[in-house]
């Protein structure tokens, strides 16, 4: 378990490790390599996370993502409404090793309704993976997190998906990326055909052709490789669909982008590939070059500069909180991105919003639902901690000197709902469901500013998050409850908090509610009545992004 120390020391001794030690954390920093996949919703995100898994040997067979008769339902998706609805809506880390390489994938949420979880995930990754359906190009969930990524500035991969189905032409995809997103494009391999006629991949750094062949059900592809000039592949490849293929390639030398690892490592050029996650084609050549051009753990930026991975001292940050992954012991669990140093099983960290000493003495490995104690982890890594309540979103844990990284800022909801619970004498567990799902992240919790009015009100994104919160206080915590939408669509912060406000006086058109955080927010109707309020009052400054919180206690039910 997660244990405090009643002790509040100025600081905790810095752990000086001696050289072999040193030698060690640089090579497993070395060896270690951590993304996310980005995507809409059914461009397959769900089917290449589980074929990745199935190439490095975490699972011997994949599931597909709706599961039909006998045949196993996906890994990654843990949660009983992801397995119903056949949805990811929950993140996830799930570690496996390939060629030697620690891989720490951050599974995020494909339904729109719950970006807000893949914003915090792409907190704690090192490279992104956009998933593009072949035939649907960029659509409006990948783009929003795109722009995501290139804040952050970390490399995207993109991984064109469903090559045997019918699509647009590559280049089209290539020029839509280009295009739309102002981000250059250089493809590692080049499809022959598609739909139908599709008929493998051309390595263009080899020259080599891949044929394309469809795998048994959830097992590894044979993937048969011939030299361009090998007779055998008039057999297999119609000279029309190749020579197409080979005239595009020869465009691509002339007026494409070059290869460039440092534009490729800033976020200004990703690589493009080709290929069928659901049949298992291209995903091992995708992997392979994926960890060759990849960045590793980088340095980190926290509040007094970047902290490099190689520090002696352990840091590190909360990314996720989730409650009830085990329904059996009913357990909340922290997620924590290791950003420096070596961690260890029963080491003493500093709480850096506390200032508390923390021992964690019961650190897991987390792969989906599954769990087992971890003796110790590096940058790049991610480990679940109890948590006894004490954590938030973006908390930093450190040792040796303070070391503070920048928080996870709210994002503006755009749906808002009562929730009432009818039986009172279940209101314990109401009181306990509502604070645990708030403490994760599943929704925004404000209240009204009339502290008789005790019911929460409910913000998100999506209706589908409040769908969730509702079945999981009824599945997980036994209590029914009630929605009560309310006319609202715009939140927006007050900069300056209440002093601005009541500066301000009566506000009309809008309602005055609080967050977690003890700080106003206001609700309107429309962007027409925010717009009203700033001709009014140019002097109240709003926010929809919530500045970090630090050193305050969140209200609890």
């Amino acid at each position: 378990m997660t244990s405090l120390s009643p002790e509040n020391n100025s600081s905790i001794p810095k752990e000086k490790e001696v050289d072999t030690l040193e030698i060690d954390l640089e090579k497993a920093v070395r060896n270690r390599k951590n993304f996310a996949i980005i995507s809409h919703p059914d461009a397959g995100k769900t089917t290449l996370t589980e074929k990745l898994l199935l190439y490095g040997g975490a699972i011997q067979q994949a599931g597909a993502v709706k599961a039909r008769g006998e045949q196993r339902k996906v890994t990654s998706d843990w949660m009983e409404l992801e397995k119903q609805r056949g949805i990811s809506i929950t993140s996830t880390v799930l570690q496996f090793e390939y060629n030697q390489i620690t891989i720490n994938l951050l599974d995020t949420p494909g339904h729109q309704d719950f970006s807000e979880d893949t914003y915090r995930t792409l907190a704690a990754a090192d490279n992104a993976v956009m998933l593009e359906d072949a035939a649907k190009g960029l659509e409006p969930q990948t783009r929003k997190l795109f722009e995501v990524c290139r804040l952050r500035k970390i490399p995207i991969f993109t991984f064109i998906n469903k090559m045997d189905r019918p699509g647009q032409e590559p280049l089209s995809l290539l020029d839509e990326i280009e295009a739309e997103l102002g981000l250059a494009t250089w493809a590692v391999n080049w499809p022959i055909g598609s739909g139908d006629l599709f008929r493998g991949l051309i390595d263009r750094k080899s020259k080599d052709i891949m044929i394309y062949s469809r795998s048994e059900r959830g097992k590894q592809s044979l993937e048969k490789r011939f030299n361009i000039n090998d007779p055998e592949l008039n057999d297999l490849v119609e000279d029309d669909l190749l020579e197409k293929a080979l005239e595009e390639l020869e465009l691509l030398e002339e007026a494409g982008s070059d290869k460039d690892f440092g534009k490729i490592r800033s976020g200004e050029l990703t690589p493009v590939f080709f290929g069928s996650a659901m049949t298992n084609f291209g995903v091992r050549p995708f992997l392979d070059s994926f960890l060759e051009m990849a960045q590793g753990p980088v340095a980190r930026k926290a509040i007094d500069g970047p902290v490099d991975p190689l520090s002696d001292a352990f840091s590190g940050f909360v990314f996720k909180l989730q409650a009830n992954m085990d329904p059996r012991h009913r357990d909340r669990v922290a997620f924590v991105r290791v950003c420096s140093g070596r961690f260890k099983k029963d080491m003493s960290v500093r709480h850096a919003r506390t200032g508390k000493v923390i021992r964690l003495s019961r650190p897991q490995k987390i792969f989906a639902q599954e769990r087992a104690v971890v003796e110790d982890a590096y940058p790049g890594d991610v480990i679940g901690l109890n948590n006894p309540g004490m954590f938030s979103i973006g908390d930093t844990l450190y040792t040796g000197q303070r070391v503070e990284y920048e928080g996870i800022p709210c994002f503006s909801p755009e749906i808002f709902s009562w929730l009432r619970n009818p039986n009172p004498s279940a209101f314990k567990n109401f009181r306990k469901g509502v604070n645990e799902l708030r403490e994760e992240g599943a929704v925004q919790i404000l209240y009204d500013s009339d502290p008789s009015k005790r019911d929460p009100i409910l913000a998100a994104v999506g209706q589908l998050q409040l769908e969730v919160v509702q079945h999981r206080l009824g599945s997980e915590y036994g209590v029914e409850t009630r929605l009560e939408p309310l006319s609202f669509q715009v939140a927006r912060w007050v900069d300056g908090g209440w002093p601005a406000l009541e500066a301000v006086g009566r506000i009309f058109n809008s309602k005055t509610v609080q967050d977690s955080w003890h700080r106003p927010v206001l609700l309107f109707k429309n962007e027409w009545n925010l717009n009203q309020l700033k001709e009014d009052h140019p002097e109240l400054a709003l926010r929809a992004v919530a500045p970090v919180v630090s050193g305050v206690d969140p209200i609890t039910l």
